[in-house]
């Protein structure tokens, strides 16, 4: 999804995640109404916005512990740090969030997604505060998730190769 600052692009994505109202129509999920099946499709359902969501003074471990339990997952013992490293923070698990510049909290934010079993990834600008590998890295874990299966709606401000599948392009405007 594309559009200029202001548009409505992150306004849509809350609505799309049932965090924000909608006027008139209804969101669907496999053909049922998000409303009437919210837990079921919060199961499958992985939201990344602007901020990172990080609890500053938890170490990236329990933030990520706590996010998988959020999402009513566990993830296995060894699977955290080999996350970790493929998003280029390894070593970082007991580090305190507040202690890790801005571009390694959104490296932790986005590891969640390696984390989640979720079918749909909805991502408010997930390539902000990354370099070129941790947008190369980013992309190529999209373009993996639509590869098996999954489902990827993203706002961003730049173009991205995302991989073989094509991308379905939704410009806001006013």
């Amino acid at each position: 999804m594309a559009g200029a600052n202001g548009i409505g692009k992150t306004s849509l994505l809350r609505m799309l995640c049932g965090l924000a109202p909608v006027e008139s129509g209804d969101i669907l999920w496999n053909g049922t109404s998000i409303r009437t099946e919210r837990t079921i499709f919060q199961r499958d359902l992985c939201y990344l916005g602007h901020l990172n969501a990080l609890q500053e003074s938890m170490t990236v471990q329990e933030n990520l512990m706590f996010a998988a339990a959020l999402g009513g997952f566990t993830p296995d013992s060894g699977q955290i740090p080999d996350i970790l490293a493929r998003f280029g923070v390894a070593g970082r698990g007991g580090h305190i969030v507040r202690h890790l510049s801005q571009g390694q909290k959104r490296r932790v934010a986005l590891s969640r997604l390696a984390l989640s079993p979720a079918r749909l990834w909805v991502l408010d600008e997930p390539f902000v505060a990354m370099d070129e590998d941790g947008i190369r890295m980013l992309a190529q874990l999209i373009a993996q998730h639509l590869e098996d299966g999954g489902l990827t709606v993203l706002t961003s401000h730049q173009p991205v190769e995302i991989g073989a599948i094509p991308a379905q392009i939704l410009e806001l405007r006013a």
